[in-house]
């Protein structure tokens, strides 16, 4: 088996490729979601508890 037998994949390479290229983005863009929602937890602690401070 060659490599460039194994990248065709017999036929199916577009599938193949494709569908791990897609997986691969959406974790991509769950750990960026994730990220982007605990800053947003993270500011609203810190908000509060400044707001708790104040009174």
């Amino acid at each position: 088996m060659s490599v460039a037998e194994f990248f065709n994949m017999g036929g199916y390479a577009f599938y193949v490729w494709g569908s791990y290229g897609v997986t691969l983005l959406v974790f991509v863009v769950e750990i960026l979601m994730v990220n982007h929602k605990r800053k947003i937890a993270l500011q609203e602690v810190r908000m509060m508890r400044e707001a708790g401070e104040e009174l």
